[in-house]
């Protein structure tokens, strides 16, 4: 298996939809009760769990980024205006 990667193992799904994370997976990621998880999916390939605090971390690093780039443009414009 590529290095950090892991098989953490199986999971059921209850008639209500719930599953139950491995303890391991949990310690490694650091969940607790009451944590919020995204569930992303793609129908060919399946489905992934992401913490909401590091897709929101992701988004505002890609958005802070996008704002400096907005801003370069900006100033190259500006210069070719005078």
């Amino acid at each position: 298996m590529k290095k950090g990667k892991k098989f953490y193992g199986t999971v059921t799904v209850t008639e209500r939809g719930q599953i139950s994370l491995p303890a391991e997976a949990r310690k490694d990621f650091e969940i607790k009760a009451g944590d919020k998880l995204l569930v992303l999916g793609d129908l060919e390939k399946g489905i992934a769990l992401a913490k909401s605090n590091f897709v929101l971390q992701m988004m505002g690093g890609t958005l802070e980024a996008m704002s400096k780039m907005k801003a370069l443009f900006k100033e190259d414009d500006d210069t070719k205006e005078q």
